[in-house]
């Protein structure tokens, strides 16, 4: 997801999204009345690079550890790019090891880091001008070639980073788990083992009547959760 910063507007019309997950699904509009309106937005534009080394950069990590580990690695560029500004990929495989290490980062983002640049130089990564005009499926075949970069890291950048409206991130844990609160009768409060999360394939057989809004349904799956966590004591 994106951290903090400057946002911009939906490319989509979230009031057409959400009148028609409400008439395509009555559950799903009962979540959409409780929730309310779509607060969704796009984190500003960055390249694709700029986008995954944060990702990388965030993996695994608490929110505030990562931010100071990306704001260092950024700043250890600053007598080749400038304060604040963002390193290129040649930067990134020419500095030394020690000076990504030194910022905080581990062996393998590292290496994560190193292939991303690569990968960048190379093609593999599109340019923001090119990514935009690619299919969803086609973004994930390209990105996840990179190291330490899954489907799941891609889908969460072409929901909150590029806007696409029709991804349904299946594997994701608050959205198995906003489903299964509901549409399959989770308590809130019962501790949540694997075998209590909605499985990808009931999933999806139910999300083919939201399409092409899945992201949207997304977005109100996870405030399912917060939901039901509010109704906790």
């Amino acid at each position: 997801m994106p951290r903090t910063g400057p946002t911009r507007k939906l490319p989509y019309d979230s009031a057409e999204a959400i009148a028609a997950l409400s008439a395509a699904d009555p559950k799903l509009a009962q979540l959409i009345s409780r929730a309310g309106p779509l607060t969704l937005r796009l984190a500003s534009s960055q390249s694709p690079f700029e986008a995954l080394t944060e990702s990388i950069i965030y993996q695994q990590l608490h929110g505030k550890a990562a931010a100071t580990i990306h704001a260092r690695m950024i700043s250890s560029f600053e007598p080749l790019c400038g304060i604040g500004q963002h390193p290129s990929p040649e930067h990134l495989l020419d500095c030394p090891t020690e000076q990504l290490r030194a910022a905080g980062l581990s062996h393998n983002k590292t290496l994560a880091l190193r292939d991303l640049a690569a990968r960048t130089l190379d093609g593999t990564v599109p340019s923001l001008a090119k990514i935009r005009r690619m299919e969803d499926a086609a973004i994930i075949e390209h990105l996840t070639q990179v190291r330490g970069i899954g489907k799941w890291t891609v889908e969460m950048m072409l929901i909150f980073r590029l806007g696409r409206a029709d991804v349904f991130p299946t594997s994701d844990y608050g959205v198995r788990k906003g489903f299964a609160l509901t549409f399959q009768g989770l308590k809130p409060g019962v501790k949540v083992t694997p075998d209590l999360l909605a499985r990808p394939a009931d999933m999806e057989r139910r999300a083919k009547k939201w399409a092409p809004w899945r992201s949207v349904a997304s977005w109100y799956l996870w405030r399912a959760c917060d939901l039901a966590a509010a109704k906790l004591p």
